[in-house]
């Protein structure tokens, strides 16, 4: 029984005075009276203890952000795109123009039962995790399959879909279906990537025989597309067999395609449907969707033409005097650089501040670019002869 209700109950059937009552119970006169005073209006609601709830929250999340955040986490999802609170958060701040917290728009998500528990996962921080230093560094290529639909909504005919993806910055350099994929058809696709983003310095595939025959005990010489990079320099480097996580990233690439495709309204029911959404998500994809596992969330566009280029047989281990940095520019607006042994601050704008940005970095030419849009912020020549390089 509740102290409330021991001392109304001995108030009203005892008759003692609500001092005694705050004596025999240890409570004070004060708390008895507003107890009194609550019976009287309330009934036996009184007995109940009021919750400690603030009648406002200043520092409450406001409703319209809220419905935002379900908005977006519906609209992605019905998408078929990854909606978990990362991606949310950049929607918000880029689009928006709204900073929200990962953890806050976790809570609002859980509240709202738009995402359902699970048990604790491995931590990231166990895993061995690998990317090319450049873009056009490494490729990677696979293939996987998908069945189109039929008129009348049946399950129709399986075809496959081939894809190029760059392995620093998971663009996707070409994504394309074929009825089945041979020999020829990887070819002719790596080629028309390559004149449309250059050729690679490396590619990175399975064991597939439509990439390579070092499998096939000797019998028919090279594959095509073997021949082919043999002749160009390019690095043809395949995974272990019975170990798919080396092509992790294309892997990865096809299972949010898949989910994206099968999320679309009105299914494909011939190639040229099915190619036609495989170019709408690969625009999606590659220019309107943050990478969780990419530098301040980028989408892949961003990370693939803001960095120059490998190419076939290119000597990266030559000092070059060209190096990329990462940075954030400070609350006045400017970045520092080392030149020389001596550092040089430059202005780029208070606009600009606390904005996380890339310095390319060309012996005294810089370019600075900001991490996750791509914008160039500024470009200039380094003077030697002054620390601070004022915008002109």
């Amino acid at each position: 029984m509740s102290k409330a209700r021991l001392v109304i109950t001995a108030i009203e059937t005892e008759g003692i005075t609500q001092a005694e009552a705050a004596r025999r119970y240890g409570v004070s006169e004060g708390w008895v009276s507003k107890l009194m005073a609550r019976r009287r209006t309330e009934g036996d609601t009184a007995y109940e203890p009021k919750s400690r709830r603030p009648v406002t929250s200043p520092n409450a999340t406001p409703e319209a952000v809220v419905d935002l955040v379900l908005a977006l986490r519906k609209h992605l999802v019905e998408s078929g795109l990854d909606a978990g609170a990362d991606t949310i958060g950049w929607h918000l701040q880029h689009h928006h123009a709204v900073t929200v917290s990962r953890a806050t728009i976790n809570r609002i998500l859980t509240r709202a039962g738009a995402v359902s528990p699970e048990p604790a996962k491995r931590p990231k921080s166990s895993y061995i995790r690998f990317q090319a230093e450049m873009p056009n560094e490494t490729w990677q290529s696979d293939f996987t399959h998908y069945r189109l639909t039929n008129p009348d909504r049946s399950p129709g005919a399986d075809v496959e879909i081939i894809t190029w993806l760059d392995d620093h910055s998971r663009y996707a350099v070409h994504v394309s279906a074929h009825r089945r994929i041979t020999a020829k058809i990887v070819l002719d696709t790596f080629t028309k990537a390559a004149g449309q983003h250059g050729y690679p310095a490396s590619t990175l595939t399975d064991n597939g025989m439509v990439y390579t025959v070092r499998f096939a005990g000797g019998r028919g010489g090279r594959s095509m597309l073997e021949h082919e990079l043999r002749r160009l320099g390019i690095v043809q480097k395949n995974s272990r067999p019975n170990h798919p996580t080396t092509c992790g990233k294309v892997e990865r690439f096809q299972q949010t395609m898949k989910n994206w495709l099968r999320a679309q309204s009105e299914q494909p029911t011939n190639l040229e449907q099915l190619q036609a959404l495989l170019e709408e998500f690969a625009t999606t994809y590659n220019r309107h969707r943050p990478h969780r596992s990419l530098p301040h969330r980028a989408t892949p566009a961003i990370a693939y033409t803001t960095r120059p280029k490998a190419t076939p047989g290119a000597d990266r281990d030559t000092d070059t005097h060209d190096r990329v940095r990462f940075d954030r520019i400070d609350s006045v607006g400017t970045v520092t650089l080392r030149v020389n042994g001596r550092l040089h601050h430059i202005g780029v704008g208070r606009t600009h501040a606390r904005t996380h940005v890339i310095l390319l970095v060309h012996d005294l030419d810089v370019r600075i670019i900001n991490a996750a849009t791509g914008e160039l912020l500024r470009e200039l020549t380094i003077d030697t002869t002054k620390d601070y390089q004022p915008r002109k």
